[in-house]
C-alpha cells in the first residue's frame, strides 16, 4: 500500500528541509496569513509596505482611522499616522505570536520601521526603537545602517531591543552592524541582563544593489554581460555570510528586495532568512525551480571580476573596507533607498490627511 505524503509547497521545502526561514515580506493579514501556511516564522514592514497595504486592506482600517482620530483630538497627521502604524504592526505580531511562543522567543517576530526621517539623529532613533519595543513581546525594529544608525544599532540592542539592521546593501555595512551589536551584546552581558533570546538580523536589501548598478550602466554607459549585474546583492551577502561564521558574529543574515528567482534559490540552505513579498511567494511555490542547497555554491568567479573591474561602486560594495561609516549615508543606494522611505511616509501621511481634512472637491463631485 502507498502511503500518500501531504504536498509542501517550494518555500515550505525550503525551510522544512535547510536551516533557512523565510519571512513574509509585509504585516497585510491576508498576505501573512498565507506565508504562515507555507512555514514563514516572521515579518517585516517598511513605510512603503504599510502604505500599499493600507490600500489593499482600507475596508480592515477605515474605522479605526477614524477612532484614532476621535480618541485623540489634539494630534497631527504625523502622530495620528505613527498611531496606525503602530497598530497594524502589533496586528501583525499577533498573528506570529503561536509562532513566537512554540519557538520560545527565538523565532515568530515582526519587525517594524523607525521614522526614516530619523535617519541622522541617533537619540531620535534609539528612543522609537525602544518606544516600539514596548509594544508587544515579539516586535523587532527596523534601524537604517546610516552613520547615526550603527550607533543606535549598539545603544538599541544594549537596551534589549531586537534590532532588523534596513537600508544596507553591501559588506561594509554588514560588518558595521554586527560589530555594533557585538558591543551591545557585551554591555549587556557586562551587567548581567539577559540576551538568551534576543536575535539580532542585519538585512542586505539584495535587489536594491543590482537596481543600483542597472542605473550607473545606464548613467555612465557601462556595457555589461547581461544578467552580470543581478549577481551584485548575491555576492555580497554570500561574502558577508562567510566573514560572520568566521568571527562568531550573533548577528543574522537577512535577504531583502526580491526582483528574480535566484535571490530565492540561490540562498536555500544558508543559514539566514529570506523576506520575500507575497506576489514572490506565490511566484516561487508556482515554479519548477528545484528546492536543493545552492547557498554555498559561489558566484561566478567571472561574474565577480567583470563586476569589480567596471562599477567602482561595486568594489566598494564587495570589499570589507570599500566604504567608511562616514560614508554609509552617501552611497548610492543608500540615498535612493532613504528617499523612496521617506517619499512613502509622507504619501502615508496624505492619506491620514484626507481623514482629517477631507477635500471639500471630491465630496461635492
Amino acid at each position: 500500500m502507498q502511503v500518500q505524503t501531504a504536498y509542501k509547497s517550494p518555500l515550505h521545502q525550503t525551510v522544512s528541509t535547510t536551516v533557512t526561514d523565510y519571512w513574509n515580506d509585509s504585516c497585510s493579514v491576508e498576505e501573512l496569513t498565507y506565508a504562515i501556511e507555507h512555514g514563514a516564522v516572521g515579518a517585516t514592514s517598511n513605510p512603503t509596505i504599510v502604505l500599499n497595504v493600507l490600500k489593499k486592506e482600507m475596508h480592515l482600517w477605515r474605522e479605526r482611522i477614524y477612532a484614532i482620530i476621535r480618541e485623540n483630538p489634539t494630534w497631527n497627521e504625523e502622530q495620528i499616522t505613527w498611531k496606525l502604524i503602530e497598530e497594524m504592526a502589533v496586528k501583525g505580531a499577533e498573528l506570529l505570536l503561536p509562532v513566537f511562543e512554540r519557538e520560545r522567543g527565538l523565532k515568530g517576530r515582526l519587525s517594524i520601521q523607525t521614522n526614516p526621517q530619523f535617519y541622522r539623529n541617533a537619540q531620535a532613533i534609539v528612543e522609537q526603537a525602544v518606544h516600539f519595543h514596548s509594544l508587544a513581546p515579539n516586535l523587532q525594529v527596523k534601524i537604517p545602517v546610516t552613520r547615526a544608525g550603527v550607533q543606535a544599532i549598539e545603544e538599541a540592542t544594549y537596551r534589549g531591543v531586537n534590532i532588523n539592521a534596513t537600508v544596507c546593501f553591501c559588506v561594509p555595512q554588514a560588518l558595521a552592524v554586527a560589530e555594533a551589536v557585538e558591543r551591545g551584546l557585551r554591555r549587556r552581558e557586562a551587567e548581567g541582563l539577559p540576551v538568551e533570546t534576543m536575535r539580532p538580523v542585519c538585512t542586505i536589501m539584495v535587489g536594491r544593489l543590482d537596481d543600483w548598478l542597472h542605473v550607473l550602466e545606464k548613467r555612465d554607459g557601462i556595457i555589461v554581460t547581461p544578467g552580470y549585474p543581478d549577481w551584485a546583492g548575491i555576492a555580497c551577502l554570500k561574502k558577508a555570510y562567510g566573514l560572520y561564521q568566521q568571527r562568531g558574529y550573533r548577528t543574522r543574515l537577512l535577504s531583502a528586495a526580491y526582483r528574480h528567482h535566484l535571490h530565492w534559490s540561490e540562498f536555500i540552505g544558508g543559514d539566514i532568512v529570506l523576506t520575500i513579498p507575497y506576489e514572490w511567494q506565490k511566484l516561487f511555490n508556482a515554479s519548477t525551480v528545484e528546492v536543493k542547497e545552492r547557498f554555498h555554491n559561489p558566484v561566478p568567479p567571472e561574474v565577480v571580476a567583470t563586476l569589480l573591474r567596471l562599477f567602482p561602486d561595486f568594489r566598494r560594495a564587495y570589499a570589507e573596507d570599500g566604504l567608511r561609516v562616514e560614508e554609509f549615508d552617501t552611497f548610492g543606494p543608500t540615498v535612493r533607498t532613504l528617499r523612496a522611505f521617506i517619499a512613502s511616509f509622507h504619501d502615508l501621511v496624505g492619506v491620514i490627511r484626507d481623514f482629517m481634512l477631507p477635500n471639500p472637491d471630491v465630496i461635492l463631485v
